[in-house]
């Protein structure tokens, strides 16, 4: 590898190892970052048991390694965040950490890379972004579906795109680390999560080509189903809540266009798909709110204050969903309830993102962080609580 990257990381940068029943690659890993300039290394045993002692002795005797470990398995975010809680802890000065697996899945000099890249760009998030089209690479047609999802969904949600959003290997500042060290999640939805909260925030990213290496690599741990359903969990929930009140707001519109409608004045300013869109809102916005603030975001914050943040949102996108409607409904000359419901179902559907986009980041974002403070002093108690081995 360069040996500038050597140079550069060396005393400023400590790597990150979440690992749980671990094979003969971990030693391996952990070497080689020994070799590729790494001076300070912490390796999580995310509760393997006594069969897998043996491998972590390894790599605990090396000179730079910090072993810390968990009583039982709590998932890989969790191992991830007792690692980060013990560098906030025991390492100031140093500038930052890089994770990444212990499978033979990132190479000691890529992770090096992206360390020296992270220093070099003023403390961005870099992503090691596994470079799927090499030939030879193996990638499980799986991790490229995932991929492609995964990274739709950080653009949905937070209008950046990010090439690999699964990617484990992150070389991440120190700065930033109190903010994704309190990201929820305690599984593999924790990348995402974090990845997420990193683009919410306004954290600077940046990706660092690597490649991709799955043939003879270790077993990966990940679960196909519940691992996946954990990842999309928040927007899945969001989905289901939008599309039950927007199921109601739909059909309430529908009725009140057929029974009300027909009773009210001012045909020519056509005043009642106004009226028709604001009482079918209000009734549907009530449902939606409940849903969310209870099921989907789980809300602490004030009930007062959340409902005006709400409201704020809500008003602006039912004006204008109401206003295109109504224009469209002139442009097509759309008469029928059908058409005209059609027409609001197309308009509301581009107004969908928005929607979420601001009750993320705003509107149920304060729960968010009473919680994660919560969740970064417990990883703090639970850091010192770990048994260590220097």
């Amino acid at each position: 590898m360069p040996a500038e990257f050597e140079d550069v990381i060396r005393g400023r940068l400590t790597a990150v190892i979440p690992s749980y029943r671990p094979d003969g690659k971990l030693p391996e890993t952990v070497a080689g970052l020994a070799d590729a300039g790494f001076d300070d290394i912490i390796v999580v045993d995310d509760g393997s048991g006594d069969g897998y002692e043996k491998i972590f002795v390894e790599c605990e005797v090396l000179p730079p390694v910090t072993l810390l470990r968990h009583g039982a398995n709590l998932g890989k975010g969790a191992a991830t965040k007792t690692a980060f809680a013990y560098f906030l802890e025991h390492r100031a000065g140093r500038e930052g950490v890089v994770t990444l697996d212990g499978t033979g899945r990132h190479l000691p000099e890529d992770a090096a890379a992206c360390g020296a890249r992270m220093l070099s760009e003023g403390g961005k998030l870099v992503i090691g972004c596994r470079d799927f089209a090499e030939k030879g690479a193996g990638v499980p047609f799986g991790i490229r579906i995932a991929r492609f999802i995964t990274s739709l969904m950080v653009k949905l949600s937070c209008g950046r795109y990010v090439s690999d959003t699964q990617s484990g290997l992150r070389a991440i500042p120190a700065a930033a680390l109190p903010l994704l060290a309190a990201a929820e999640g305690a599984r593999y939805e924790y990348g995402t999560n974090m990845l997420m909260a990193a683009v919410s925030a306004g954290t600077g990213i940046a990706e660092e080509r690597i490649r991709a290496v799955y043939r003879g690599t270790g077993r990966s741990h990940f679960r196909p189903i519940p691992d996946t359903i954990r990842i999309y969990a928040q927007i899945l929930k969001f989905s289901a809540s939008s599309f039950i009140s927007y199921s109601f707001d739909l059909l309430a519109f529908y009725l009140l266009q057929k029974f009300l409608a027909p009773h009210i004045g001012g045909a020519s300013l056509r005043l009642d798909v106004i009226i028709c869109t604001f009482i079918a809102r209000v009734l549907s916005c009530t449902l939606n709110f409940t849903l969310n603030r209870n099921a989907v975001f789980r809300s602490k914050d004030r009930l007062a204050k959340t409902v005006f943040k709400y409201i704020a949102v809500a008003v602006p996108i039912m004006l204008t969903s109401g206003g295109l409607v109504t224009l469209l409904r002139r442009l097509f000359g759309a008469s029928y309830p059908s058409v005209v419901t059609a027409i609001k179902l197309l308009v509301d559907t581009c107004l969908y993102l928005v929607n979420y986009r601001m009750q993320r980041r705003w509107v149920f974002a304060g729960r968010k962080q009473t919680i994660t403070d919560q969740k970064t002093e417990r990883l703090r108690k639970r850091s010192n609580d770990t048994r260590r081995r220097d």
